[in-house]
């Protein structure tokens, strides 16, 4: 597969994804652990159909210790018996968040409850905006067609310095 369009060509476009990636960087000061914030974004990224940022953060948890069986079943959690229940509620979120359109509430009470449950306000807040930031580069990857299989841990931060 070829991509359609290099956004790095476009001088707006790569201005943004460098502020975009520079924004991401915050969440690495909360306290949601690492391994959680890749399996959220492995989760939101294979709903959306973006082959690249399933690539990036199926590599990125493994870097951060993630357990191969539990990757391959992040897109059955609820019927898998290895995730705690604050993961679920975590990826039940994210799931809601990436499927807005979908609900007329777009995230449920109930899943709502569940996050709040496992999470404190600062760990809340990270997960809504982490969700919110992969659904934005989810988009800009699958309308650009941008290809996978390629990505290396820490690959982006080299692309963006």
């Amino acid at each position: 597969m070829e991509a359609r369009f290099n956004l790095f060509d476009s001088p707006t476009a790569a201005k943004f994804a460098k502020r975009m990636h520079a924004a991401g960087t915050v969440l690495e000061e909360s306290s949601l652990p690492k391994a959680l914030r890749e399996l959220v974004m492995l989760r939101v990224s294979q709903i959306n159909g973006c082959a690249m940022c399933i690539d990036i953060h199926t590599k990125e948890a493994t870097a951060a210790g993630e357990d191969a069986v539990r990757l391959h079943l992040v897109a059955a959690w609820r019927e898998a018996t290895v995730f705690t229940e604050a993961e679920r509620a975590a990826l039940a979120l994210a799931e809601e968040g990436a499927r807005l359109a979908d609900a007329h509430d777009g995230v449920s009470d109930e899943t709502w409850a569940r996050v709040r449950e496992h999470f404190d306000d600062d760990q809340t807040g990270t997960l809504v905006v982490l969700i919110a930031m992969i659904n934005a580069a989810n988009r800009m990857n699958v309308m650009v067609r941008t290809p996978a299989g390629s990505y290396a841990p820490g690959m982006i931060e080299a692309a963006l310095d």
